[in-house]
Parts: C-alpha cells; sequence; structure tokens
C-alpha cells in the first residue's frame, strides 16, 4: 500500500460495535450532481452530525464520474466531519483490478466498512458493454473484500466490516423467496458482518424476513432501512426505484386524508417513520437506518419524536 496511513482513533470497525450489542442508528446520503446540490447537502451534514450517528453510508453508480464522486465525499466525510462514512460498492462494470485499486484508496483513506452490492446495470450503459465482468453477484465481491482482509492489506488488524443489502419485501430480480434467501446465505457465508435492508413500511414484513434469516442460519445483525415520505411525488418515485414497494392501507388512507397538502403529506410521513422506528426499537432491532434524501428535516423531527438529542440516546 502507498504513502502513510492515518487511522483516525473514532473510526467504528461496525462488528466489533455489534459484539458490545449496541444498537446502530445511522443515515444514508447520495453523491450530489451539482454544485448547489452540492451546497445543500452539506447544509444537511452540518445539521445531521449533531445527532452523532453510528455511521453514514454514501451510494454508488458504475462508470468513472459517478465513482469518483462518491469516493471525494467519503474523503471528504471522514476528514472534514465526525461522520464515520461507509461507501457503497458494486459489482457493476467492474473487474478484479477495478475492485483491489478501489479497496486500496478506502483502506488508505482509513474507511473501515464497506457496503458490498450487486448494483443494478446503468440505463446509460452502451450497447455490447458487460455489466459483470469478474464478479456477478454481491457474495463475489464479498468474498474479494475478504481476502483483501486476511491479506493484511488494510491498516486495521481486522480489515473491513462487510456491510451487504436484505430485501424484506422481496427482490423483483428474485420472486422465489426461498432462492431470494439462499443468494443472502451466500453473502453471509462468504464473509459479510451485517445487512442493512432496503426499506418498508410494514414493520411485519421487516419481523418475518428477521425469522426467516434465523432459520436457515443467517444470524448477523440486521440494520432495519427506514424511509420517510416527505411528498406525493416521492412516494411514487420510491415505489417505481425499489419495484416493489407495499404502501400498507393505514399509510394510504392518512396520505388521501392529507389529500394536496403538501405539509401535510409531509407531516404523516414523517409521523409513521417515527411510529416504525419506535415500533422496532421495542422489538430489539439491532440498528436503524434512515434514508435522508440528502435532506436534515425529517430525520431531526423523528428524533425529537423519540425523546432523544442524538443517537446515544437510541443505541441501547
Amino acid at each position: 500500500m502507498r504513502g502513510r496511513v492515518y487511522i483516525s482513533p473514532s473510526l467504528m470497525y461496525l462488528p466489533d460495535h455489534f459484539q458490545s450489542r449496541k444498537r446502530t442508528v445511522s443515515f444514508e446520503f447520495f453523491p450530489p450532481k451539482t454544485p448547489q446540490a452540492a451546497g445543500e447537502l452539506f447544509d444537511a451534514i452540518r445539521q445531521l452530525e449533531s445527532l452523532r450517528p453510528s455511521f453514514v453510508s454514501v451510494t454508488y453508480g458504475a462508470g468513472g464520474s459517478t465513482r469518483d464522486v462518491t469516493h471525494d465525499l467519503v474523503v471528504r466525510l471522514k476528514t472534514t466531519t465526525a461522520l464515520d462514512p461507509i461507501p457503497h460498492l458494486t459489482c457493476v462494470c467492474h473487474n478484479e483490478s477495478d475492485i483491489q485499486r478501489i479497496l486500496e484508496r478506502y483502506a488508505a483513506a482509513g474507511i473501515s466498512n464497506i457496503l458490498a452490492l450487486r448494483g443494478d446495470v446503468p440505463r446509460d450503459l452502451p450497447a455490447g458493454t458487460p455489466a459483470w465482468i469478474d464478479f456477478r453477484y454481491a457474495a463475489n465481491l464479498v468474498a474479494a473484500i475478504r481476502k483483501f482482509n486476511d491479506l493484511k492489506r488494510h491498516p486495521h488488524p481486522k480489515g473491513f466490516g462487510i456491510a451487504v443489502a436484505g430485501y424484506p419485501e422481496g427482490h423483483a430480480e428474485t420472486p422465489n423467496r426461498m432462492v431470494e434467501l439462499d443468494h443472502l446465505k451466500a453473502k453471509v457465508e462468504a464473509g459479510a458482518d451485517f445487512i442493512i435492508t432496503q426499506l418498508f413500511f410494514d414493520n411485519r414484513d421487516f419481523y418475518d424476513f428477521r425469522a426467516r434469516c434465523e432459520l436457515i442460519g443467517v444470524r448477523v445483525p440486521i440494520i432495519a432501512g427506514i424511509m420517510p415520505i416527505t411528498s406525493v411525488q416521492g412516494m411514487k418515485r420510491m415505489a417505481e426505484l425499489s419495484l416493489g414497494s407495499r404502501f400498507p392501507a393505514p399509510l394510504l388512507r392518512a396520505m388521501a386524508r392529507a389529500g394536496n397538502d403538501p405539509e401535510a403529506v409531509r407531516r404523516v410521513g414523517v409521523h409513521w417513520a417515527t411510529e416504525q422506528c419506535r415500533d422496532l426499537m421495542d422489538h430489539g432491532v439491532a440498528g436503524l437506518h434512515l434514508y435522508t434524501l440528502n435532506r436534515s428535516t425529517a430525520t431531526q423531527e423523528i428524533y425529537n419524536s423519540l425523546g432523544v438529542k442524538d443517537s446515544e440516546g437510541l443505541a441501547y
């Protein structure tokens, strides 16, 4: 590994955190596409930093420019804030040497955890360009990160902590739910340390997913992904992007009562997410992961309604 490596004493190797039986509370951001969006993102980050999340994740897309923006944002978060960033890393359009270079860059930057994903094929991928090169499934990527760790190429003695995705409502490309769980088990057997779920709006889906994981021997911590609805358009967009989000009838009724009042819709969405968080904590969830959409207000309101000032108040 080239250059001198600085390891922040505040960095969290998440598998150790879970072993201490502490709940995590975390946020997700996506790389901004314009200078104005970057300014808005860091305004939100300044507001959310005071909530002291356990970590923040940064999404990732295939292709050079998006990849570089993700890396730059991850490093900026690490070097200019008190936040502990976890970058997303996908299989799409990467060969083995690409992945090794990315892991070396993150290790040199002192990043201690990675979220390993298969990833979605970009809509603008040129015809004839292979989406999958050396890594077809997330389990293959997990195994590559674990090998990197075993070779002691990370300055932390345990290497990267490895997260993978879980799907309480099912994965759109795998309608057979038993096969879907086989894929998840393969990721854990390849070396994943914990799971972060896709968003869901009915906690019963999460509890059933958690129980089914237990039955097949998947016993790593499972962090629940929660997204507050802040607009009707946002809700429709969520359904389109996640390809299968289920909106419970009580939530839809509440949205219908809000009518065309945007502020009323936002209040309903934030209240629903708050109640999800409260119920999940009451049922021993390992962690909460809030999809912020690069905004701070909804997350702050959830904290206020739960009666805490920062994540330390939610962590036990």
